[in-house]
């Protein structure tokens, strides 16, 4: 494809703080003069924001695993074909919050969809698109969802067993992938996280952080 850019993306369960992180590691690399672009999945373009408003909308209760599957890889799809492989073309940081890992920890180790069908179609809607790093803050589940208060999305609203499953597939994933995926404890200070995570892109992107 021509990748010129480096790909980041920023995971974790409800209330770890990977959108906050995102915001600073935008303006702390903008200040370095470099070419940022920063995205939400399920979003970014209209399309995916319209599928994102139909997954989190707390009436559609009665949607399948299968179909929320499939609705978050259409937004994905959607997304990598307009916006995230063409600024990768151009040589941009691309900085998103959320891609396919979030797929197979909530729908796959938290709903139970065959982790493998997950990660086979996955290649298509990305194509292929792999993160040069993926953060993933971890956090304990009650701490997190505290963080969210009692307004919640379709997907906050599930049990604690849920999103148990999920915080442990997402451990699962990044010990499968290691070198990929870096595991930072979000229970800290936001500037004493953002240090770590600054410290752990010096080498990808080159510059003195």
């Amino acid at each position: 494809m021509g990748i010129k850019g480096k790909f980041i993306t920023f995971e974790g369960s409800e209330g770890s703080g990977k959108s906050t992180q995102i915001r600073m590691l935008a303006a702390y690399l903008e200040s370095k003069g470099k070419k940022v672009l920063v995205l939400r999945e399920p979003g970014g373009v209209r399309i995916s924001e319209d599928i994102r408003d139909i997954l989190l909308d707390i009436k559609n209760k009665n949607m399948t695993d299968i179909c929320e599957t499939l609705l978050y890889m259409a937004a994905r799809a959607q997304i990598v074909e307009e916006v995230i492989a063409p600024a990768l073309r151009r040589g941009t940081i691309v900085l998103c919050d959320r891609f396919l890992d979030s797929t197979v920890a909530y729908q796959g180790y938290g709903n139970g969809v065959d982790v493998k069908f997950i990660k086979e179609m996955g290649r298509l809607v990305t194509q292929r698109i792999t993160p040069d790093i993926t953060f993933l803050f971890d956090l304990s589940v009650k701490e997190g969802l505290s963080r969210r208060g009692k307004i919640r999305d379709r997907i906050e609203h599930r049990s604690l067993i849920y999103h148990n499953r999920v915080r442990q597939g997402y451990l699962k994933i990044a010990r499968a992938e290691p070198r990929r995926i870096k595991i930072i404890k979000a229970d800290r200070d936001r500037e004493v996280i953002q240090k770590d995570v600054c410290a752990h892109l010096k080498r990808l992107l080159k510059i003195s952080l």
